[in-house]
C-alpha cells in the first residue's frame, strides 16, 4: 500500500498558505492545514476537502508553546511522523510603508518584538518541535521575503524587515546542524503577492507565488539545504 507523504502549513487559512496546501494535496500529500483562528482554518481545510484532497485541519498559535506541544502531540499520535514543514505564519507589524511611521527612528520596539516572536521565534518553535518527527528526512521551507535580503536591504518597516533576515539566519543554522540527514531547510521569497498582506497591486497571483514554496517543499533528495530562493532559483541573502 502505498503511503501519502506528510504535510504541516502554518498559518494557512487564506492567501499563500491556502494555496500551498492546495497545490501539495493535489500533488498526492495529506495535508495537515494549522491556523489560530479555528472557525476559518475547519472551513479553509472543509473547502479543500470537499473538492476531493486529503486535508485536515489542526488549531496552531505558533506564538504559543503549548499550542506548538499539543499540535506535535497529536501528529505523532495520530500519524506518527510528517515528512514537510512550511512555515508560513506570518504578520507584517509596522505602520504603512513610505508613511513617516515606519521609519526605524520612530519604530516601536513592542511593534518590532510583535514581528520577532511570530515570524521568527515563531517558526523556529514549530521546527523544534516537529523536524524530530521528520525522523531524518524531511523539507522544511521558511516562507520569507526580500525585504530580508542583507544584500538589498533599504529603508522602512523593520519589525518585518529584521523579523525575515532573523529568519532566514534561521533557516542557514537548521541547515548546518543537519548536514547529514535527509533534512533539507530552505528559505523561499514567493516574490509580490496579490494577497491580504501584499495587497491588489502586486505582480504575482497567489497561486503563482505558491509554487516556488511547493518547489522547495517537494526537491528531490538530491536537492539543495541552506539556500535562499524566489521561484527556484536562488537569490543572495
Amino acid at each position: 500500500m502505498t503511503v501519502s507523504p506528510i504535510a504541516v502549513v502554518t498559518g494557512a487559512y487564506r492567501g499563500l498558505g491556502l494555496e500551498t496546501c492546495r497545490q501539495l494535496a493535489e500533488r498526492g500529500y495529506l495535508v495537515v492545514l494549522t491556523a489560530r483562528r479555528e472557525a476559518e482554518g475547519q472551513a479553509a481545510a472543509s473547502r479543500l476537502a470537499d473538492r476531493g484532497l486529503d486535508v485536515r485541519f489542526r488549531v496552531l498559535d505558533v506564538t504559543d508553546a503549548a499550542s506548538v506541544q499539543r499540535l506535535r502531540d497529536g501528529l505523532k499520535d495520530e500519524l506518527s511522523r510528517i515528512d514537510c514543514l512550511v512555515n508560513n505564519a506570518g504578520i507584517f507589524p509596522d505602520p504603512a510603508p513610505g508613511s513617516e511611521a515606519s521609519s526605524i527612528f520612530r519604530a516601536d520596539l513592542d511593534i518590532i518584538r510583535r514581528g520577532l516572536e511570530t515570524n521568527t521565534l515563531g517558526a523556529l518553535r514549530v521546527c523544534q518541535a516537529l523536524i524530530p518527527l521528520m525522523e531524518g528526512k524531511g523539507r522544511v521551507v521558511n516562507v520569507s521575503s526580500g525585504m530580508g535580503q542583507l544584500s538589498e536591504m533599504n529603508g522602512c518597516c523593520p519589525g518585518y524587515r529584521l523579523s525575515k533576515t532573523a529568519l532566514n539566519a534561521v533557516t542557514r543554522i537548521l541547515s548546518d546542524e543537519l548536514i547529514g540527514t535527509g533534512v533539507k531547510v530552505n528559505a523561499v521569497c514567493p516574490g509580490w503577492v496579490r494577497t491580504d498582506m501584499g495587497g491588489s497591486d502586486a505582480t504575482l497571483s497567489v497561486e503563482e507565488g505558491a509554487r516556488g514554496i511547493v518547489w522547495a517543499a517537494t526537491l528531490p533528495d538530491d536537492g539543495p539545504s541552506g539556500g535562499f530562493f524566489r521561484h527556484g532559483e536562488l537569490i543572495a541573502w
